[in-house]
């Protein structure tokens, strides 16, 4: 079963809408909730396209910028600090720092993990590459190359690049089809988009789906995805979600399965940016449906379960940032699928990343410099 959303840059003609056709009570109710209730605060400023972020033990952050800079944030003095011994970065288009994320057992053994648009691989170009490092004195110390995707591409889109650990300890990271959509999806014999899975340390798993074919990228756990940058697994479950952009319309939710074909470019509810048709199918025998897909296009960026008791009102419910309409939107679930979703925060900025951290609080990384964190209010 897939749900499909239609959604408008102004939510003033949204609620002109919804009031018309009767339907304008429980979205006023949710809306006027969550904005007496919730307040944004600009906790980290100065970072220009900040993309992944990670909050440590001690409660200060380390926070990826795209440009190929990763800083070391105090939240208490608001001092950020760049944190040195980061290995060769291919900042161009889309590409640079990207995604950041703690090992499960970081504080037993200090692993980060780091992706990032690297030229060290195969042939001209770049193409995503992850690895871990210890942090110590603000620089990256036992750097190891977790995986390093190739062919390199002289393309400079569609790097993916969010990554998730699951309940069993392993590795889940994406890598989108590199603006290469008629080659690389459909192709398990070649990186680009793709969920793969790993052990921590870059061993590939033995009962990973292809690695009895000798032609496959053995790492791949699912295929035929767009650009994935939003991933996290879902706490009740364990299984992987991930969000993809479409083209013109079609971005996705996806459940990660194992061996799935989820089906780019093949089928898609998008269609080119020109308006023109790249396929006529938006389904077809041995190919993923996804459980919740937007038209038009809100770039989803970043996504969080939440799980924290500080927002009663979203607790079991998942968050997803936009960085075309600058906005959150909050995805209700039931039953482990997406049933409906309402509009959060309309020009908080382009949301680059959402993430509920270790300290329950709801962090929003934008892409006018600034991270925000939503603090619940207190009732008097």
């Amino acid at each position: 079963m897939f749900f499909k959303a239609k959604l408008t840059a102004s939510a003033v003609w949204l609620f002109s809408v919804l009031l018309f056709s009767g339907l304008l009570n429980s979205l006023i109710l949710v809306s006027s909730v969550v904005a007496k209730t919730v307040k944004m605060e600009t906790v980290i400023t100065g970072i220009d396209i900040p993309w992944g972020m990670t909050q440590l033990p001690d409660g200060n952050f380390l926070v990826s910028e795209r440009e190929g800079k990763i800083y070391h944030v105090d939240l208490t003095s608001k001092q950020k600090t760049e944190v040195k011994g980061l290995p060769e970065i291919s900042a161009r288009g889309q590409g640079g720092a990207l995604d950041l994320l703690l090992h499960p057992d970081y504080e037993k053994n200090g692993w980060i993990y780091f992706s990032f648009s690297s030229a060290s691989g195969e042939g001209d170009g770049d193409n995503t590459s992850i690895i871990r490092a210890r942090l110590k004195d603000n620089a990256l110390l036992d750097k190891q190359t977790i995986y390093q995707a190739s062919p390199n591409s002289d393309k400079s889109q569609h790097y993916g690049s969010r990554m998730a650990f699951d309940k069993e300890g392993f590795l889940y990271f994406s890598i989108g089809d590199r603006g290469d959509r008629d080659v690389n999806p459909q192709d398990i014999t070649r990186d680009g988009g793709k969920i793969y899975r790993l052990h921590d340390d870059g061993r590939i798993p033995a009962d990973n789906p292809f690695v009895k074919n000798k032609q496959a990228k053995t790492a791949i756990f699912s295929y035929g995805h767009r650009n994935p940058q939003g991933m996290a697994m879902n706490p009740n479950s364990g299984d992987i979600w991930i969000h993809e952009h479409g083209p013109k319309g079609g971005d996705e939710i996806n459940i990660i399965k194992e061996g799935a074909n989820f089906g780019w470019p093949v089928i898609s509810y998008g269609v080119n940016y020109s308006g023109s048709k790249f396929t006529e199918l938006t389904e077809k025998e041995g190919m993923e449906q996804p459980i919740w897909y937007w038209v038009p296009s809100i770039a989803p960026s970043g996504m969080t379960f939440v799980t924290s008791d500080k927002y009663p009102q979203w607790k079991g419910h998942l968050l997803v940032g936009s960085l075309k309409f600058g906005y959150v939107v909050l995805c209700m679930l039931k039953d482990g699928r997406v049933t409906s979703q309402e509009i959060l925060f309309e020009g908080v900025g382009r949301v680059r990343n959402i993430q509920q951290m270790r300290d329950g609080y709801i962090y929003v990384a934008t892409e006018n410099n600034k991270i925000i964190r939503f603090v619940p209010e207190v009732s008097k």
